[in-house]
């Protein structure tokens, strides 16, 4: 037990350590992706066996994501308060045993019914996880530690389409399903075996306290709408796009799961990887830049997709090649925005962000992502069908349909770009402040210098950059790339103390340099007037005296 004590040490200490608890945690969350997107791969045999719309199929994911939302927020709560270790180990048994238990369903019913199961042991991975990250990885490489665990959205998804569906042709669905939950028989153990890190104490980004605080961040809420509509469109395609390729591309099943594993797989990796390493990057210079650099992607993918579903029947390697270049763009949201979320929350409520941010945006968004897209599909089946002069619903009449309900990828990712850039001006509004506040935050009283003179002392390093030293302000923050110093106001103590406010006869741009020599002007004013303040008081005093 000491030996298997010090392993755990070991294993899990700072610095290298982090490494092996994010391995782990980044192969529970591939197995996360790959049972849930596990019935994507095998939606054909599933349809033709229980005899299913398209819009039943969507329903499947639909009633998962409704569950898995609501869940998510007590799981979240539990995940900042208790062990996530340990919750993240039953998790993780849960949902692996329901999928494999939904291999033996008999009717549509009990199928979704073990989804339901699904859905609630899944909700513990995100909240848990990411709290733990955010625990054990400073802040300035926690975009690229969270969008390395969001890489396994493509690696789970390539592994469940490009296993499931060869094997879901050669075996059977069942077979298919039974197969994705093996892996948790390793996986359980290697989460008990990880130690927890210390759980930080203090803001992280603006002081929170209760819950309902949280609604009061708006970029939480842009985020939050951001989410639900990635959700939506990311659901559509990993519930689809094999069906796609096999109604309207003529693949089989086994080649639609072949290739979509692989490109999903290829082409998340790469986005996954470039948001983590333009992430870190990019927030040196701006601390909205995730966000707008999340934003400018879905603008990207947007007429990606659209080309992609514009090409003819029978166009596979060309549709293939484009709808995944715009899924690795559309990936990156991911560890851009979770990025964002630990930025602008205190790490005791980082899990129940997550889980508030999961609730709406799976609500909101995935809930309704296949659903609709399905109805859709079926809707202009029906058309087809009739302008065709069919009485009945052809396969050829679904292909029609499917491929006309997948328009509404490029154009929500439109809709993506224009909510992610909402968000990053939110971020940007409360802080926003010229470089004149720096000179209106010198007001001071001259009863009481010591406060002002500690805050002009500290003046010169926070215009270079360093952090300042005065014990009364409240925020104050440099963005030493563009040289340009925000600070906030200090108020004058209450004691009936005359205050002055000292004004730049220039007004400096937003990223013009306040330069040493204009802060010892003044410093030196200021010292003045404190020396001219002392010298009266001190004749007062006397006078006083002296009657």
């Amino acid at each position: 037990m000491a030996g298997a004590g010090r392993g755990t040490r070991r294993f899990c200490g700072s610095g290298s350590g982090a490494r092996p608890v994010l391995a782990v945690l980044f192969l529970v969350n591939v197995l996360n992706f790959y049972d849930r997107q596990a019935l994507g791969a095998v939606l054909e045999p599933l349809r033709r066996e229980f005899h299913l719309s398209d819009a039943r199929l969507g329903a499947l994911t639909t009633i998962f994501t409704v569950l898995y939302a609501v869940a998510g927020l007590p799981l979240g709560r539990l995940a900042d308060t208790g062990s996530r270790r340990r919750l993240l180990a039953i998790g993780v048994t849960l949902w692996a045993s329901l999928t494999g238990i939904g291999g033996l369903a008999a009717s549509y019913a009990m199928l979704m019914a073990t989804r339901l199961g699904v859905g609630i042991g899944e909700a513990v991975c995100a909240p848990a996880a990411a709290s733990w990250i955010g625990d054990l990885v400073p802040a300035e490489r926690r975009a690229r530690a969270l969008a390395g665990f969001m890489m396994a959205v493509p690696v789970g998804g390539m592994l469940s389409f490009a296993i499931g569906g060869p094997v879901a042709q050669a075996f059977g669905w069942r077979v298919a399903l039974a197969l994705a939950a093996l892996p948790a028989v390793a996986l359980v153990p290697a989460v008990l075996w990880l130690k927890e890190p210390a759980r930080k104490q203090g803001p992280g980004g603006i002081p929170l306290a209760p819950l309902l605080a949280l609604l009061k961040i708006p970029a939480l809420w842009w985020i939050a709408a951001s989410g639900a509509i990635a959700n939506f469109v990311l659901y559509t395609f990993s519930t689809f796009l094999p069906a796609f390729l096999t109604r309207f591309h003529g693949l089989s099943v086994a080649q639609a799961g072949l290739w979509t594993g692989i490109g999903s797989g290829a082409a998340g990796i790469l986005g996954c990887l470039a948001a983590g390493v333009y992430g870190d990057r990019i927030i040196r210079a701006r601390h909205n830049g995730r966000l707008l650099l999340a934003a400018a992607a879905a603008l990207g993918a947007a007429p990606l997709a659209f080309a992609a579903i514009r090409m003819p029947a029978g166009s596979a390697a060309a549709a293939i090649a484009l709808i995944m270049a715009a899924y690795g763009l559309l990936q990156m949201y991911y560890g851009l925005t979770y990025a964002a979320i630990q930025d602008i929350v205190a790490p005791s409520l980082r899990g129940t962000a997550m889980a508030v941010y999961f609730m709406a945006m799976y609500l909101c968004g995935a809930s309704f992502g296949p659903l609709v897209t399905g109805g859709l599909s079926d809707h202009f089946a029906r058309e087809a069908a009739q302008a065709a002069g069919s009485g009945a619903v052809t396969e050829a009449a679904r292909a029609i349909g499917l491929h006309q309900a997948m328009y509404v990828i490029p154009a929500l990712s439109v809709a993506l770009a224009a909510t992610l850039r909402a968000g990053a001006r939110a971020m940007a509004a409360p802080h926003a402040a010229a470089p004149e506040r720096l000179y209106a935050a010198a007001v001071a009283t001259i009863a009481t210098p010591s406060p002002a003179a500690a805050f002009l002392r500290s003046a010169p390093s926070v215009a270079r950059g360093k952090p300042s030293r005065c014990a009364n302000s409240r925020y104050a923050a440099s963005y030493t790339d563009s040289r340009w110093v925000r600070a906030s106001r200090r108020t004058a103590p209450s004691s009936g103390a005359r205050s002055i406010r000292i004004r730049s006869r220039e007004r400096f741009s937003r990223k013009a340099a306040v330069s040493d020599s204009a802060m010892r002007r003044l410093r030196s004013f200021t010292t003045r007037m404190f020396r001219s303040s002392n010298h009266h008081r001190q004749g007062t005093t006397a006078s006083s005296e002296r009657i």
